[in-house]
This record gives structure tokens, sequence and C-alpha cells, in this order.
């Protein structure tokens, strides 16, 4: 990627954002504009992979990390730990930032909920 990501903006202090975890290899933020009462990213730290497609044929460790990581952030934030998961896979299905992601959705949705 030529310019860094917002979210690797983020993770660097240039942008403020509600960092709730940090592994190795992903961190963890609170969606700006929540779709649901519980709506957190979990972002790998590297920008290689643009979108999920590419990170399983790339990673699949890594993305097996990322869901690992949403069901752990599920049961601590989400009563009964009960989830989706969601990830936007190019503009016509609503992905806006081109460095995979996936949301983390609990609660009652809203309209429009899968954008991103």
């Amino acid at each position: 990627m030529a310019d860094s990501s917002i979210f690797s903006k983020i993770r660097a202090g240039e942008i403020p954002g509600d960092i709730l975890r940090e592994t190795e290899r992903v961190f963890v933020l609170r969606d700006i504009a929540p779709q649901a009462p519980v709506h957190l990213l979990v972002i790998p730290k590297s920008e290689q992979y643009r979108n999920v497609v590419e990170l399983a044929a790339g990673d699949p460790s890594l993305l097996a990390e990322m869901v690992r990581v949403a069901g752990e952030l599920a049961a601590e934030h989400a009563a009964p730990g009960d989830f989706r998961l969601v990830f936007n896979t190019g503009p016509d299905a609503g992905q806006t930032v081109f460095h995979v992601h996936a949301h983390v959705l609990a609660g009652a949705l809203t309209e429009g909920s899968l954008a991103n």
C-alpha cells in the first residue's frame, strides 16, 4: 500500500482511536460508527492483505488468530457471547478501508450494519 491505512495511523497514534487489545499480530478497535451495541474491529497489524480472500490465501494462521480474538472479545463484551463476524470484501460489498478487518457485532443490529 502506498499510504498507511487509517487503521495503521490509529495504531501509530497519529489518529485517536480506542484500542482495546493487541496481540503480536492483531489489534482491536471500537468502531467509531457502531452498527450494534457491541461493534469492534479486529485488524492485522500488517497492511499486506486488502481483504479476507487475500488473507485466507496468504496467511490462514493470521485469519485463525483474528477469529480467535473475535471470539474472546465477544465472550467479554456480549452476553451470552453470541456475535456476528463480518468481513466486507470489495467496494460493492461495503468495504471502504482496504486493510483487511473483521467486524465483531453483538446485540441488536441497526440498518446498514454490514457497511465498512
